[in-house]
Formats: structure tokens, C-alpha cells, sequence
């Protein structure tokens, strides 16, 4: 069973960037557009892994990685943010806050799918 990967990203374009690349490389996806509708899905569908931007509308990405590692049901998820403004969200802040790395937009796929590798090693998916 494929590994199931969370995709938070207010912008059209940047869901379907990631989704392709993650799906070529066979991983099943969610996708949610705020930081509000991810923690939703976290939630309700507990992915392996979260890879969420971190600057959206509703909730940001750093408001929900918080909720996220609150909550007992989510707070062993690791979560990639992503961000294309490094300045008023940097690396310390996302990672204090529990995030397992942080990337700067633009990144490479290649990056990308290395961390989620990575953070998904050893992993087993339940049966459903």
C-alpha cells in the first residue's frame, strides 16, 4: 500500500506540481488548501507525512503545525513546510514549532522527494 502524503497549498498550480512528482513516485495523496482544512484531513485521514506551506490564507502553515503537534493524534506526523518567504518565517521558528524541515520555494522535486523518503524510512502503512 502506497505511503499517504498530505498536501497543504493555497495555490492551484503548486498542488498540482507537488501532487504529479509525489504521485510519479507513487505515493497516495490528500490535498487541503489552508492550514484549517489541514488539520482537518490530518485528522480524519492520518497521512504518514504533511508537506504544507507556510504562508495561506484561513489558518497559516505555522498555526497548523502547532495544532498539529498538539493534538495526540497528529503530533507523530512529521511535516515538510515550504515557503516561498523565507524572512518572516524562517527555518528556527517552523522547526521549534515541530516541523521536520524546511524548504525554501523554489525548490527541486528531486529535494523534495528526497525528504519525504527520508522522513517516510521504515514507516508501515495500515491495511484498510
Amino acid at each position: 500500500m502506497p505511503h499517504k502524503i498530505l498536501i497543504v497549498d493555497d495555490e492551484p498550480f503548486m498542488l498540482r506540481l507537488i501532487q504529479h512528482h509525489l504521485e510519479n513516485a507513487g505515493y497516495e495523496m490528500i490535498k487541503a488548501r489552508n492550514g484549517r482544512e489541514a488539520v482537518e484531513a490530518a485528522t480524519r485521514e492520518n497521512p504518514c507525512l504533511v508537506v504544507m506551506d507556510a504562508m495561506m490564507p484561513n489558518m497559516d502553515g505555522l498555526s497548523a503545525l502547532r495544532q498539529l503537534k498538539q493534538e495526540p493524534s497528529t503530533r507523530a506526523i512529521p511535516v515538510i513546510m515550504l515557503t516561498a518567504n523565507p524572512h518572516k518565517y524562517t527555518r528556527e521558528e517552523a522547526e521549534s514549532s515541530g516541523a521536520a524541515i524546511f524548504l525554501t520555494k523554489p525548490f527541486s522535486p528531486t529535494q523534495l522527494l528526497e525528504e519525504i523518503r527520508k522522513h517516510t524510512l521504515g514507516i508501515d502503512m495500515p491495511q484498510h
